[in-house]
C-alpha cells in the first residue's frame, strides 16, 4: 500500500487514476445503454435538465457534509478547495475495491498540508454520516415498502440505535485513537466535537432528501402518484438502496445492487417497464453528476497550477 500512495503523489499517476476511475464512470453508464436510451427518450429535454441540477446539488451537498468533518477536525478549506479535493476524488469511488476516493482524498488533501490520517478519518467519519442519516430515512422506506421488503431489510431498524451510538463523539474518539494505534499512527490532533457531527449531518439529510426527490420526480413523470406517501417512499428508498450498495464493496459504487434495491421498494408504485426506467435513469444521471464535477474540478487544477507555475505534485 505504501508504494501505491508513493506513486499517488506524482502527477502522471494521478492522471492515470483519474482516467482509469472516469473510465469505470463511463462503462457504469454505457454497459446499460440500450435501456438508458430509451429512458432518456421517454422524457423531455427540460425534465433531464432539472434532475442532472438537483444531482449535482445533491453530490454538492455530500461535499459539504464532509468539508464540516474536516472543519471539526482541524482544516479549514475553502468551499472552493474542498470541491477540488472532493470531487476529483469521487471520482474514485467507481474503481473496483471501494477504497480509491478514500486513498485519493488523502493525497489531495495533502496538497493543502492536511495529515494523510486526518483525511482517511474525515472520509471515514464522513461515511459514516451518510450511513446513520441514510438509515434514518431508510427506515421509511422499509415500513412503507411492500411486505418482502420489511421481511429482507428489517435489519435495517435494529442496527440504527448501535450506529447512532457509533456516530457519538466520545464513541468515535475512541475508536478513531484505537484504529490509528494499531496502525502505529499518532492521534488526531483534535477530537471531534457534537456539533461539528450535527453540522455534517445536516448537510447529509439535505443531499438524501434531494436524491430522493430526483427519483420521485422521475416516477411521477412516468405514472407514480404524487404524493407525500411516494415522495417518502423514493427518498427512504433511495437511501437504502445506496447504503445496500455501499455494502457491496466489490461492486465499484455499488452497480446493479442499489438498481435492485430500489426497483424492489418501486414496484408498487409503477409498472414494470417505469421501474426500470426510473432506476437506470436516477443512476445515470448521478453518475453524470460526478463525473461532471470530478472534471470540472480537475480542469480547474489544472488552471490553477498554470497560473501558479507550480506543477502539481
Amino acid at each position: 500500500m505504501s508504494r501505491i500512495l508513493s506513486a499517488l503523489r506524482s502527477r502522471w499517476a494521478r492522471g492515470i487514476f483519474l482516467l482509469a476511475a472516469l473510465g469505470f464512470g463511463v462503462w457504469a453508464v454505457s454497459s446499460q445503454w440500450t435501456d438508458v436510451s430509451a429512458a432518456l427518450a421517454s422524457l423531455s429535454a427540460g425534465s433531464i435538465v432539472a434532475v442532472l441540477a438537483i444531482s449535482l446539488v445533491y453530490v454538492f451537498l455530500t461535499m459539504l457534509s464532509w468539508r464540516a468533518v474536516m472543519t471539526d477536525l482541524g482544516s479549514r478549506l475553502t468551499v472552493a478547495d474542498a470541491s477540488r479535493v472532493f470531487f476529483v476524488s469521487q471520482v474514485g469511488k467507481y474503481l473496483p475495491g471501494g477504497v480509491w476516493n478514500i486513498v485519493a482524498a488523502a493525497e489531495m488533501g495533502a496538497d493543502h498540508l492536511i495529515p494523510r490520517r486526518r483525511s482517511v478519518s474525515v472520509m471515514v467519519v464522513s461515511i459514516l454520516v451518510s450511513i446513520v442519516t441514510g438509515l434514518l430515512l431508510a427506515v421509511v422506506a422499509v415500513l412503507l415498502g411492500p411486505s418482502e421488503i420489511r421481511d429482507d431489510y428489517s435489519w435495517v431498524v435494529w442496527t440504527l440505535p448501535l450506529f447512532v451510538v457509533l456516530l457519538s463523539p466520545p464513541v468515535l474518539n475512541r475508536v478513531l485513537g484505537s484504529a490509528l494505534a494499531l496502525v502505529r499512527r499518532p492521534p488526531l490532533e483534535k477530537p471531534l466535537s457534537l456539533a461539528g457531527i450535527v453540522r455534517s449531518s445536516c448537510w447529509a439529510l439535505g443531499g438524501w432528501v434531494l436524491a430522493g426527490i430526483q427519483v420521485w420526480l422521475i416516477g411521477t413523470w412516468l405514472g407514480m402518484e404524487p404524493a407525500v406517501a411516494t415522495l417518502a417512499l423514493a427518498v427512504g428508498g433511495y437511501a437504502l438502496a445506496w447504503i445496500v450498495g455501499f455494502l457491496a464493496i466489490v461492486v465499484p459504487a455499488g452497480v446493479g445492487v442499489r438498481e435492485a434495491v430500489l426497483g424492489a421498494l418501486l414496484a408498487g408504485q409503477l409498472g414494470a417497464g417505469a421501474v426500470v426506467v426510473t432506476v437506470l435513469l436516477a443512476r445515470v444521471i448521478l453518475t453524470a453528476a460526478d463525473l461532471l464535477l470530478g472534471l470540472g474540478a480537475m480542469s480547474l487544477l489544472r488552471r490553477r497550477s498554470r497560473r501558479s507555475g507550480v506543477p502539481q505534485q
